[in-house]
């Protein structure tokens, strides 16, 4: 599962946009948000962590892709 740390987001509303901005790209997404470390992790079955990446970033997040 691709996990990526978003250094922008600092708030519930924050959270709420990031998912939004991975849903938009796979509906059924499965997406944990960590406040906390700054962190999401997606599980997707029609995206792959690049294509979810560049929707973060297109979107305004500051994404970062995690190691697994």
């Amino acid at each position: 599962m691709p996990r990526f740390k978003i250094l922008n987001m600092a708030c519930e509303g924050c959270a709420k946009g990031v998912t939004a901005t991975l849903r938009e790209v796979d509906p059924n997404a499965v997406v944990q948000v960590s406040l906390e470390q700054r962190e999401v992790t997606v599980e997707s079955q029609a995206a792959d962590a690049g294509t979810l990446d560049r929707a973060l970033r297109d979107a305004g997040w500051k994404s970062e892709h995690l190691a697994a």
